[in-house]
């Protein structure tokens, strides 16, 4: 059993990352050229692209689209904090449950017959 290791020349890999600059998908230059490794092409790309073209995302906003964004990020930075005072509310109030919670069973345990003589006041003793 043989295996073929493919081998492709400086020329392929530089024409295929230009058709790839110009709009050309990376699965349409692997059906094209017959490339059946996953990453090779993107590593050609990595390797001979001119630096930064179609490799960033530029945002087009109008002023109004800006705006909206802004409030919108207010908002949501002020839903985060009321969530967070909101949690530190339920985990004050589960504390304090739970201590209220560990006083009715110490109530209970005194209710028990027997912890009821160690409860009894002292006789009071008049002065004389």
């Amino acid at each position: 059993m043989t295996v073929n290791n493919k081998r492709y020349s400086e020329a392929l890999k530089r024409q295929v990352v230009t058709e790839f600059e110009t709009g050309v998908s990376i699965a349409d230059l692997k059906k094209k050229y017959g490339i059946t490794g996953t990453p090779t092409i993107p590593r050609w790309i990595n390797k001979y692209s001119r630096q930064g073209f179609r490799h960033g995302t530029i945002y087009i906003q109008s002023a109004d689209e800006i705006d909206q964004i802004k409030v919108l990020e207010k908002q949501v930075k002020e839903l985060q904090q009321a969530l967070g005072r909101m949690t530190l509310d339920k985990l004050k109030l589960e504390s304090i449950l739970q201590v209220l919670q560990g006083d009715d069973e110490v109530v209970k345990k005194n209710d028990h017959p027997s912890s009821k003589s160690s409860l009894k006041k002292p006789p009071r003793v008049e002065p004389e």
